[in-house]
């Protein structure tokens, strides 16, 4: 039986408050404060074994190490001791470090774009890690995202594996965040939906006027089609709203979210608004022989742009229970903010769209640093041969549950302040546990330090 596996990202060990997105209002709001790595491993960890819980396949994907020292290296910094060059680069390029000590890889939404296996050219799922190539700290992500899934993806007859897009200027990848498959059950084929911002190629005077920079470009999006062997008629693009962008929706994950053949989305999240909606129906219906896509649509009068971005109700999982039961998983700050949590108990209760349930969820420590549910996993549709095909220590189950509880518990500092980052002791801490992780995982040697 084809499934959908919801990959989460694991929190990594120097979660921190950076504010290094630009464009990510809740990322540059708590810019500098202390944050709770312990805190945020647990609470992605219990979101994962509760929607296990509920008969979702739930797997994992590990953290990057971090801090990333060849980074460092790259920018210039050297030193025999590990521990010197650390405190050079707090000294010398604060900024630097703080960027080679992301943990925004935890987000893995971003970590890359899928087709599988039933809409692929050659029968495989493919894989294209994101190139993340607007954002210095996410840029250097790319390299561990496809050891990472190799490791994990690791069988050549069922599985595929493409280099990145290149990253150059306006070329930008953000991966399964601004790509969403709708298809009528997952083992049906899929209309493929793109949403961009920007053409990299366009002649600057057409290109939108932003305050925020877009950064997913239409033909990164349309090489990562091609790649995978996608037919034209199961690939739709779709341009996201400029207003959208400069409100902070700085991915599509945050103003629409699709699930089965329902599509939820802000009135104001594409750049032709209701015109869009319109061919994207079409396009389904043909692929579908006149099956109807369910466009639920949220009006400003009831969602204003801010108020979406502030609770993040589109970053949130719309996912298949069983037939006909279909559910929000939501950030509890959706249940915080009147407006939202009005609307989300007429959605429910309204029998007009597939949406019966409502799940909520503490993810605070993601939430302050710019990620929802959404944001921290990565959907793949999986046949049962692709699926025992993996390592079975990445499943979220009630044996690995609480191991992994043990692990977060035993490695992970309960605060970490920005000149923590410094510490070289931070960095032994890391290898430590990310060296554990794999063994628990039973992924092998993944990380540089391993080898």
């Amino acid at each position: 039986m084809t499934r959908e596996v919801n990959f989460d990202g694991l929190v990594g060990p120097t979660h921190n408050y950076a504010g290094l997105s630009h464009g990510n209002v809740a990322s540059l709001t708590h810019r500098g404060a202390v944050s709770r790595p312990r805190e945020a491993a647990l609470q992605g960890l219990a979101k994962m074994k509760a929607l296990a819980d509920l008969g979702l396949p739930q797997a994992i994907l590990p953290p990057h190490e971090r801090p990333d020292i060849a980074a460092l290296r790259a920018f210039g910094f050297s030193g025999r001791r590990e521990a010197d060059l650390l405190a050079a680069a707090a000294k010398q390029a604060p900024a630097l470090l703080a960027a080679a000590c992301s943990a925004s890889a935890m987000w893995v939404a971003n970590a890359a774009t899928l087709t599988p296996s039933s809409d692929s050219a050659d029968g495989r799922v493919h894989f294209t890690p994101a190139n993340l190539a607007s954002k210095l700290h996410r840029s250097l992500e790319p390299a561990q995202t496809a050891r990472s899934l190799r490791a994990i993806f690791h069988s050549e007859k069922h599985f595929a594996h493409h280099p990145p897009v290149p990253g150059a200027q306006g070329f930008g990848d953000e991966g399964a965040a601004n790509h969403t498959r709708l298809a009528p059950s997952a083992a049906h084929r899929g209309l493929h939906v793109y949403v961009y911002g920007h053409r990299a190629l366009a002649h600057p005077a057409e290109a939108p006027r932003l305050r925020f920079p877009s950064r997913q470009a239409l033909e990164a999006s349309e090489a990562v089609a091609r790649a995978h062997g996608l037919p034209a008629r199961q690939a739709a693009f779709v341009q996201q709203a400029p207003a959208a962008i400069d409100a902070g929706v700085f991915h599509n994950d945050v103003i629409s979210v699709g699930n089965d053949d329902c599509l939820l989305h802000h009135e104001k999240a594409f750049a032709r608004g209701p015109r869009a909606i319109a061919e994207l129906k079409a396009a389904y219906a043909r692929l579908h022989r006149g099956r109807e896509l369910v466009a639920v649509r949220v009006p400003a009068r009831r969602v204003s742009l801010a108020d979406a971005v502030r609770s993040y109700l589109f970053n949130t999982q719309l996912v298949t229970l069983a037939p006909g039961r279909m559910a929000l998983v939501a950030p509890a700050e959706c249940r915080e903010i009147k407006a939202v949590s009005a609307y989300l108990d007429d959605l429910i209760a309204d029998p007009a769209n597939p949406i019966s349930e409502l799940h909520v969820f503490n993810l605070r420590e993601s939430m302050r640093n710019g990620g929802g549910p959404a944001c921290l996993r990565l959907r793949v549709t999986l046949s049962a041969e692709e699926r025992a095909a993996l390592p079975p220590g990445v499943w979220i189950n009630d044996q690995s549950y609480p191991r992994l509880v043990e692990w977060v518990k035993k490695h992970y500092r309960e605060t970490l302040a920005p000149r923590d980052l410094a510490d070289p002791r931070l960095l032994e801490e890391s290898r430590r546990a990310l060296d554990a992780l794999t063994k628990l995982l039973g992924l092998g040697n993944i990380y540089p330090f391993q080898s």
